[in-house]
């Protein structure tokens, strides 16, 4: 059976709230880490967000 082209990601807040979203990420066009700006509620403002995998 072929392997997936997209994984599910965990994408945790850098301001230490332990606030994540989930998102999917394309192994064959992204190969490195991911990493956005997105809001963050419990800091109440836009953080960096960098991936992790989901247990």
């Amino acid at each position: 059976m072929a392997k997936a082209t997209t994984i599910k990601i965990k994408l945790v807040s850098t301001a230490g709230t332990g606030y994540y979203y989930v998102t999917k990420k394309n192994t064959r066009n992204i190969t490195e880490k991911m990493s956005m700006r997105k809001y963050d509620p419990k800091a109440r403002k836009h953080v960096l967000f960098k991936e992790a995998k989901i247990k």
